[in-house]
């Protein structure tokens, strides 16, 4: 009788090891596994700088296709800001452990500002977040075309504009 009582407080103390054993893994696992906060996951924007606030990682891959098969690769750190082209982008932290692949979407922005810089002449300013390919008329006649990068301006003469994604 005392044999049994004796292989039961072993079974009885084996068991609560491994109980204790399986939730300290668990939450190991939970703690080691990178905490993203931001940007939150289907992410449709036309802002192309995007904030990444990621805690407990190391690295951050970012690629156009789900396999990452040729990710960009950064170093996470506070105020890691990345500027993405327009696109559909997939994305996961890496430290101990891998966070979970989220997707994020830069959509296309054609904006564009005019400056006065006399009597005929503007300055027009690109102000999206794609290359810019702008007509430039006087009138009813075309006066010229003109391809304006991301944040450039270019002079020009005319009375009346239009821009359109440059492809």
């Amino acid at each position: 009788m005392m044999k049994k009582n004796k292989i039961k407080l072993v079974y009885k103390i084996d068991l609560t090891i491994l109980a204790v054993s399986l939730l300290s893994m668990i939450f190991v696992i939970g703690y080691a596994r990178p905490l993203v906060i931001a940007p939150v996951d289907g992410l449709k924007t036309s802002d192309s700088e995007i904030l990444f606030s990621i805690d407990k990682a190391d690295t951050l891959f970012i690629d156009d296709n789900s396999d990452f098969t040729t990710p960009n690769v950064y170093e996470v750190k506070d105020g890691l800001e990345i500027n993405l082209a327009p696109g559909k982008y997939f994305w996961k932290a890496k430290g101990v452990f891998e966070s979970e692949v989220r997707t994020l979407t830069i959509n296309s922005e054609v904006n564009f500002k005019l400056r006065k810089i006399d009597n005929s002449s503007f300055g027009v300013y690109n102000a999206g977040n794609v290359r810019l390919d702008v007509e430039v008329y006087n009138g009813t006649s075309l006066v010229e075309k003109k391809k304006i990068g991301i944040l450039e301006e270019a002079n020009v003469s005319g009375n009346k504009f239009i821009g359109r994604e440059d492809e």
